[in-house]
Protein backbone atom coordinates (compact mmCIF):
# COMPACT_ATOMS: atom_id res chain seq x y z
CA UNK A 1 0.00 0.00 0.00
CA UNK A 2 2.87 2.36 0.86
CA UNK A 3 4.91 1.24 -2.14
CA UNK A 4 7.94 0.24 -0.07
CA UNK A 5 10.34 -2.69 -0.10
CA UNK A 6 9.89 -5.33 2.61
CA UNK A 7 13.26 -4.37 4.13
CA UNK A 8 12.42 -0.67 4.45
CA UNK A 9 13.22 1.23 7.68
CA UNK A 10 10.82 2.94 10.10
CA UNK A 11 11.96 6.33 8.80
CA UNK A 12 11.07 5.32 5.23
CA UNK A 13 7.69 4.02 6.38
CA UNK A 14 6.89 7.28 8.20
CA UNK A 15 7.98 9.42 5.26
CA UNK A 16 5.98 7.46 2.73
CA UNK A 17 2.91 7.52 4.96
CA UNK A 18 3.05 11.30 5.40
CA UNK A 19 3.52 11.93 1.69
CA UNK A 20 0.67 9.62 0.62
CA UNK A 21 -1.65 10.87 3.36
CA UNK A 22 -1.33 14.42 2.08
CA UNK A 23 -1.77 13.27 -1.53
CA UNK A 24 -4.94 11.25 -0.88
CA UNK A 25 -6.49 13.33 1.93
CA UNK A 26 -10.23 13.87 1.30
CA UNK A 27 -9.88 17.63 1.90
CA UNK A 28 -7.66 18.02 -1.16
CA UNK A 29 -9.73 15.61 -3.28
CA UNK A 30 -13.16 17.20 -2.85
CA UNK A 31 -14.14 14.52 -0.33
CA UNK A 32 -14.27 11.79 -2.99
CA UNK A 33 -15.09 8.25 -1.92
CA UNK A 34 -11.88 6.96 -3.48
CA UNK A 35 -9.84 9.42 -1.42
CA UNK A 36 -11.63 8.36 1.78
CA UNK A 37 -11.01 4.69 1.01
CA UNK A 38 -7.34 5.34 0.17
CA UNK A 39 -6.86 7.26 3.41
CA UNK A 40 -8.43 4.48 5.48
CA UNK A 41 -6.22 1.89 3.79
CA UNK A 42 -3.10 4.01 4.37
CA UNK A 43 -3.94 4.41 8.06
CA UNK A 44 -4.47 0.66 8.42
CA UNK A 45 -1.17 -0.12 6.68
CA UNK A 46 0.73 2.40 8.80
CA UNK A 47 -0.71 0.99 12.03
CA UNK A 48 0.61 -2.45 11.11
CA UNK A 49 4.03 -1.43 9.76
CA UNK A 50 4.81 1.04 12.53
CA UNK A 51 4.33 -1.65 15.20
CA UNK A 52 7.30 -4.03 15.31
CA UNK A 53 5.36 -7.11 16.44
CA UNK A 54 2.47 -6.58 14.02
CA UNK A 55 4.92 -5.95 11.17
CA UNK A 56 6.78 -9.18 11.93
CA UNK A 57 3.51 -11.11 11.93
CA UNK A 58 2.43 -9.42 8.67
CA UNK A 59 5.76 -10.23 6.98
CA UNK A 60 5.46 -13.86 8.09
CA UNK A 61 1.92 -14.19 6.65
CA UNK A 62 3.02 -12.52 3.41
CA UNK A 63 5.96 -14.91 3.06
CA UNK A 64 3.67 -17.92 3.55
CA UNK A 65 1.23 -16.59 0.97
CA UNK A 66 4.02 -16.08 -1.58
CA UNK A 67 5.34 -19.56 -0.85
CA UNK A 68 1.87 -21.01 -1.46
CA UNK A 69 1.58 -19.16 -4.78
CA UNK A 70 4.97 -20.43 -5.90
CA UNK A 71 3.95 -23.96 -4.92
CA UNK A 72 0.73 -23.72 -6.92
CA UNK A 73 2.58 -22.44 -9.97
CA UNK A 74 5.16 -25.19 -9.64
CA UNK A 75 2.43 -27.84 -9.31
CA UNK A 76 0.57 -26.49 -12.33
CA UNK A 77 3.75 -26.66 -14.39
CA UNK A 78 3.93 -30.40 -13.65
CA UNK A 79 0.48 -31.12 -15.08
CA UNK A 80 0.51 -33.20 -18.28
CA UNK A 81 -2.32 -33.91 -20.73
CA UNK A 82 -2.20 -37.01 -22.96
CA UNK A 83 -4.44 -39.23 -25.05
CA UNK A 84 -4.56 -43.00 -25.47
CA UNK A 85 -6.31 -44.95 -28.22
CA UNK A 86 -8.02 -48.22 -27.29
CA UNK A 87 -9.56 -51.02 -29.32
CA UNK A 88 -13.35 -51.20 -29.40
CA UNK A 89 -13.48 -54.31 -27.23
CA UNK A 90 -11.30 -52.66 -24.54
CA UNK A 91 -14.02 -50.11 -23.82
CA UNK A 92 -16.28 -53.03 -22.87
CA UNK A 93 -13.81 -55.32 -21.13
CA UNK A 94 -11.49 -52.75 -19.58
CA UNK A 95 -7.72 -52.72 -19.74
CA UNK A 96 -4.60 -51.65 -17.84
CA UNK A 97 -1.71 -49.57 -19.13
CA UNK A 98 1.61 -48.44 -17.67
CA UNK A 99 2.23 -44.71 -18.07
CA UNK A 100 5.93 -43.85 -18.31
CA UNK A 101 7.06 -40.24 -17.81
CA UNK A 102 10.63 -39.15 -18.51
CA UNK A 103 10.75 -35.58 -17.18
CA UNK A 104 14.27 -34.05 -17.06
CA UNK A 105 12.96 -31.62 -14.43
CA UNK A 106 12.10 -34.45 -12.03
CA UNK A 107 15.03 -35.08 -9.64
CA UNK A 108 13.70 -38.57 -8.85
CA UNK A 109 14.10 -39.74 -12.44
CA UNK A 110 11.66 -41.72 -14.54
CA UNK A 111 8.07 -42.05 -13.31
CA UNK A 112 5.76 -45.02 -13.88
CA UNK A 113 2.05 -45.00 -13.07
CA UNK A 114 -0.72 -47.52 -13.60
CA UNK A 115 -3.73 -46.50 -15.66
CA UNK A 116 -6.75 -48.72 -15.01
CA UNK A 117 -9.57 -48.37 -17.53
CA UNK A 118 -12.58 -50.16 -16.01
CA UNK A 119 -15.10 -52.17 -18.05
CA UNK A 120 -17.93 -50.20 -19.73
CA UNK A 121 -15.84 -47.04 -20.14
CA UNK A 122 -17.25 -44.46 -22.56
CA UNK A 123 -15.07 -42.96 -25.30
CA UNK A 124 -13.75 -39.54 -24.29
CA UNK A 125 -13.55 -40.43 -20.58
CA UNK A 126 -10.73 -38.63 -18.76
CA UNK A 127 -8.56 -40.17 -16.06
CA UNK A 128 -6.36 -38.18 -13.67
CA UNK A 129 -3.23 -39.82 -12.25
CA UNK A 130 -1.52 -37.87 -9.42
CA UNK A 131 2.24 -37.50 -9.85
CA UNK A 132 4.52 -38.31 -6.90
CA UNK A 133 5.91 -34.79 -6.39
CA UNK A 134 2.79 -32.80 -7.26
CA UNK A 135 0.76 -32.24 -10.38
CA UNK A 136 -1.07 -34.91 -12.36
CA UNK A 137 -1.31 -36.71 -15.68
CA UNK A 138 -4.71 -36.23 -17.37
CA UNK A 139 -5.36 -39.00 -19.90
CA UNK A 140 -8.30 -39.07 -22.29
CA UNK A 141 -9.31 -42.37 -23.90
CA UNK A 142 -10.21 -42.38 -27.57
CA UNK A 143 -11.11 -45.08 -30.08
CA UNK A 144 -8.49 -46.71 -32.25
CA UNK A 145 -9.58 -46.58 -35.94
CA UNK A 146 -11.37 -49.77 -36.97
CA UNK A 147 -11.60 -51.37 -40.42
CA UNK A 148 -15.36 -51.99 -40.14
CA UNK A 149 -16.82 -49.41 -37.77
CA UNK A 150 -16.66 -45.64 -37.60
CA UNK A 151 -17.27 -43.96 -34.26
CA UNK A 152 -19.55 -40.97 -33.66
CA UNK A 153 -19.71 -40.32 -29.94
CA UNK A 154 -20.96 -43.62 -28.55
CA UNK A 155 -22.67 -44.65 -31.81
CA UNK A 156 -21.04 -46.99 -34.30
CA UNK A 157 -21.53 -46.75 -38.07
CA UNK A 158 -20.91 -49.38 -40.70
CA UNK A 159 -21.94 -50.25 -44.27
CA UNK A 160 -23.92 -53.33 -45.29
CA UNK A 161 -23.83 -54.38 -48.94
CA UNK A 162 -26.89 -56.28 -50.17
CA UNK A 163 -28.25 -57.40 -53.53
CA UNK A 164 -30.88 -55.36 -55.36
CA UNK A 165 -33.30 -58.29 -54.91
CA UNK A 166 -33.00 -58.09 -51.11
CA UNK A 167 -33.40 -54.33 -51.38
CA UNK A 168 -36.61 -54.81 -53.35
CA UNK A 169 -38.15 -57.64 -51.34
CA UNK A 170 -36.68 -57.06 -47.90
CA UNK A 171 -35.32 -59.77 -45.66
CA UNK A 172 -32.62 -60.40 -43.08
CA UNK A 173 -28.84 -60.06 -43.32
CA UNK A 174 -26.05 -60.87 -40.87
CA UNK A 175 -23.17 -58.61 -39.87
CA UNK A 176 -20.44 -58.93 -37.25
CA UNK A 177 -20.66 -56.87 -34.09
CA UNK A 178 -17.70 -55.40 -32.15
CA UNK A 179 -16.95 -58.79 -30.57
CA UNK A 180 -17.00 -60.69 -33.86
CA UNK A 181 -20.36 -62.32 -33.16
CA UNK A 182 -23.07 -62.34 -35.82
CA UNK A 183 -25.84 -59.78 -35.53
CA UNK A 184 -29.15 -59.98 -37.43
CA UNK A 185 -30.25 -56.92 -39.44
CA UNK A 186 -33.82 -56.65 -40.76
CA UNK A 187 -34.01 -55.07 -44.20
CA UNK A 188 -37.35 -53.43 -45.08
CA UNK A 189 -38.73 -53.93 -48.58
CA UNK A 190 -37.88 -51.25 -51.13
CA UNK A 191 -35.14 -49.82 -48.95
CA UNK A 192 -33.29 -46.87 -50.48
CA UNK A 193 -29.59 -46.83 -51.15
CA UNK A 194 -27.80 -45.09 -48.28
CA UNK A 195 -30.74 -45.53 -45.89
CA UNK A 196 -29.70 -45.93 -42.24
CA UNK A 197 -31.04 -48.79 -40.16
CA UNK A 198 -30.63 -48.11 -36.45
CA UNK A 199 -30.01 -51.03 -34.11
CA UNK A 200 -30.56 -49.78 -30.58
CA UNK A 201 -28.07 -50.63 -27.84
CA UNK A 202 -25.35 -52.12 -30.04
CA UNK A 203 -22.94 -49.18 -29.85
CA UNK A 204 -20.23 -48.26 -27.33
CA UNK A 205 -20.72 -47.77 -23.58
CA UNK A 206 -22.23 -44.47 -22.47
CA UNK A 207 -20.90 -42.43 -19.56
CA UNK A 208 -24.18 -42.68 -17.64
CA UNK A 209 -24.85 -46.31 -18.41
CA UNK A 210 -26.25 -48.22 -21.32
CA UNK A 211 -24.87 -48.25 -24.84
CA UNK A 212 -25.09 -46.16 -27.96
CA UNK A 213 -26.62 -47.46 -31.20
CA UNK A 214 -25.30 -49.21 -34.27
CA UNK A 215 -26.14 -47.32 -37.47
CA UNK A 216 -26.07 -49.56 -40.53
CA UNK A 217 -25.97 -47.87 -43.92
CA UNK A 218 -27.52 -50.02 -46.66
CA UNK A 219 -25.51 -50.18 -49.88
CA UNK A 220 -26.46 -51.96 -53.12
CA UNK A 221 -26.16 -51.66 -56.88
CA UNK A 222 -29.49 -51.23 -58.70
CA UNK A 223 -30.12 -53.64 -61.53
CA UNK A 224 -29.44 -52.08 -64.91
CA UNK A 225 -30.50 -53.66 -68.22
CA UNK A 226 -29.71 -52.21 -71.62
CA UNK A 227 -31.85 -53.34 -74.53
CA UNK A 228 -31.99 -52.48 -78.22
CA UNK A 229 -34.90 -50.37 -79.38
CA UNK A 230 -37.27 -51.98 -81.74
CA UNK A 231 -37.01 -50.40 -85.22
Amino acid sequence: MLGLDRNCTEVQIRAAYRMLSKQHHPDVNNGSRDAVAQTQALNSAYEILSDAERRESYDSELAEAEKSVRSKVSTKDRNITEEIHLRLDEFFRGTTRDVHINDPGNPNGREVYELVVPPATAPGTRFRLPRDDGGFVAIRVRVLPHFQFKVRGTDLRCDLKISFRVAAQGGEQMIKDVFGSMLRVKIPARVARGEIIRITGEGLPRARGGRGDLLVRVMYQPEVKITRRAS
